[in-house]
């Protein structure tokens, strides 16, 4: 059956010109539609405008219409989450104590805890309590308007265990109303049994655990953590690059903790995105400007970590293109609220409410290449779609630390409704 969801505030279409990701003056281009409406079919959007122009054009489709007033509401694209650790065991609020307490992250890291403590808790736990676990994760995620989430892996650092959590994705993808988007990341830290074997391991992810994702078809991306005592530049090109071979295509951790050129790297190698950047030089920042590879910033990790935010401001004026991200993970970023980590980009990077609107829309949906389906309502896309109880896209921070989702579409099927999964 058709739906319409009719006359709302204001529909945010972010609708511009090509399905590439936005950069500079772009990014304030979210495309509202006063007292709008959006018909679908299907689980594809039909045509966005007045309720006056749709019933002109599309008689017929509306008389068969189930009816969604969003009278006083705000309609705009699904979030799209394009960074995250979705799948992983344990949880580590023990370490969050240390670091009020003095703890620095890489101080716990090689003391280890961090990312080899998850490794531990992820291995121990079977596939079906993952599956669980990250399930009603997922749901969370849906009542915050998200509608797509890309899901790293590299909690397991063996292939058993990396293949534990790209299986779990991929059975969720099959399964949960979420659509998720698979990255490689084996060479998130180098496991404890392999410390002073570093290039062993980079050996073992390039000449083992590549092959197999790609000839299983696990994932679609390739990431590395690229940082002083994890992998060097030369290691993470050497994974990026062999990555590509297999038709994996590379993103970054890049420039976290301390300038590490990993900015410069992500657009030497064809990076579709570097991600952090707390700490990325003003080269690097141009580099990328100048190949297009897209900046995914995580301002909640930096608030978790009590880290310098990342310049995000002078990125969007250099011509970056810039998506925001969650980075949901049990460590530096334990949380699902993309609006939260939006208004902390507003606070702390400098970005307009408009440009966070693009970053964790269009921007985001092009760091995963979905740029073609989501990220924006236009005629053909994929109806991922929310109303949300704010009287226009202003509200949406200006009142902060809150869900004001009322309303969630995915693929044309509403599965929240006043904070419900239907």
């Amino acid at each position: 059956m058709p739906t319409l969801i009719k006359n709302a505030n204001e529909v945010i279409t972010l609708k511009g010109n090509g399905q590439g990701p936005r950069t500079k003056e772009a990014m304030k281009e979210i495309g509202i539609i006063e007292n709008g409406s959006v018909l679908v079919n299907q689980d594809r959007i039909v045509a966005i405008g007045t309720l006056e122009e749709l019933q002109k054009e599309y008689p017929e489709l509306i008389a068969d219409s189930e009816v969604i007033d969003a009278t006083g509401k705000v309609v705009m694209p699904g979030l799209v989450d394009c960074h995250t650790h979705l799948v992983h065991g344990g949880t580590r609020e023990n370490e969050f104590n240390m670091r009020l307490n003095g703890s620095t992250y890489m101080e716990i890291m090689n003391a280890g805890g961090g990312i080899h403590s998850t490794t531990r808790s992820t291995r121990q736990a079977s596939f079906e309590e993952l599956y669980e676990k990250t399930y009603n994760h997922l749901n969370e995620f849906l009542k915050y308007g998200i509608t797509t989430v890309e899901a790293k892996s590299g909690y397991g650092l063996d292939w058993e265990n990396e293949k534990k959590q790209l299986e779990v994705a991929k059975k969720l993808q099959e399964t949960h109303a979420v659509d998720i988007v698979s990255t490689f990341m084996g060479a998130h830290a180098v496991p404890a049994e392999y410390k002073g074997r570093e290039d062993e391991f980079v050996e073992i992810v390039i000449n083992e655990m590549l092959p197999k994702v790609a000839e299983e078809q696990l994932a679609e991306f390739n990431d590395v953590f690229c940082e002083k005592g994890v992998f060097t530049p030369e290691q993470s090109r050497r994974i990026l690059e062999a990555g590509k071979q297999y038709g994996l295509t590379p993103k970054i951790h890049a420039d976290e903790i301390e300038p590490y050129e990993g900015a410069e790297m992500a657009a030497e190698v064809g990076a579709i995105s570097a991600e952090h950047l707390l700490v990325a030089s003003d080269e690097g920042i141009q580099r990328m400007a100048e190949a297009g590879t897209i900046a995914v910033l995580l301002p909640g990790t930096a608030f978790f970590l009590r880290a310098p935010f990342a310049r995000g401001r002078l990125m969007v004026d250099e011509g970056v293109p810039v998506a925001i991200s969650t980075d949901f993970n049990p460590g530096s970023s334990p949380t699902i609220s993309l609006p939260f980590i939006m208004n902390l980009a507003c606070m702390n990077m400098g970005l307009t409410l408009e440009e966070v609107l693009t970053a964790t829309t269009m921007n985001a949906a092009c760091a995963i290449n979905r740029g073609d389906q989501i990220g924006s309502l236009e005629e053909g896309k994929k109806a991922d779609i929310l109303v949300l109880n704010v009287a226009n896209y202003k509200q949406l921070q200006y009142y902060y630390g809150m869900n004001h989702t009322h309303l969630v579409m995915k693929n044309g099927r509403v599965v929240v409704k006043d904070g419900v999964l239907q």
